[in-house]
């Protein structure tokens, strides 16, 4: 696996859904890794992505959707097909704020696949894999294997 904080500018295509989900793009995540059912997502850290002007850390709206983000492309590649995913829950534990002025990196592993469920763990940090800005597990629903949601019957009021 690449090291995941060598700072090297990624090529467009290695961007996150690129064309698919726009703010994807617009938040500027970068895929490392995307394989197996693991996922690595490196977010540069920006002005316009602070929350708190006065410290400059990343809004926690950002690391959340960051970590959404990663833990869904692991359930996706963890899939022998891939396919859309929709996340049912996510839990985050946000340790501490990330340092300003640092890339942030979230790391999904998706851990059990069922016929309909995909479970995922996934982290936040920065320099330090071990020194976390935050962690989270989570459940995607795999979409394309629910069939027809439901079926209309009609009723009849004559009887």
């Amino acid at each position: 696996m690449a090291d995941p904080t060598d700072n090297q500018p990624r090529a467009p295509g290695q961007r996150v859904f690129s064309g698919l989900i726009p703010h994807m793009d617009v938040l500027g995540m970068e895929t490392v890794e995307a394989k197996d059912g693991v996922a690595v997502i490196r977010l540069p850290w920006r002005p316009e992505l602070v929350g708190n002007p006065e410290n400059g850390v990343l809004h926690g709206g950002v690391v959340t959707t960051l970590i959404d983000t990663v833990s869904g492309l692991a359930a996706i590649t963890g899939l022998a097909q891939p396919e859309p995913v929709a996340t049912l829950d996510l839990r985050i534990d946000h340790l501490k704020p990330a340092t300003p002025r640092q890339d942030l990196y979230a790391r999904a592993e998706c851990y059990r696949l069922t016929r309909r469920i995909a479970f995922v763990r996934a982290t936040a940090y920065q320099a330090d894999p071990q020194d976390l800005v935050a962690s989270s597990v989570s459940t995607f629903m795999l979409t394309k294997r629910l069939g027809p949601i439901a079926t209309v019957m009609p009723t009849d009021k004559t009887s």
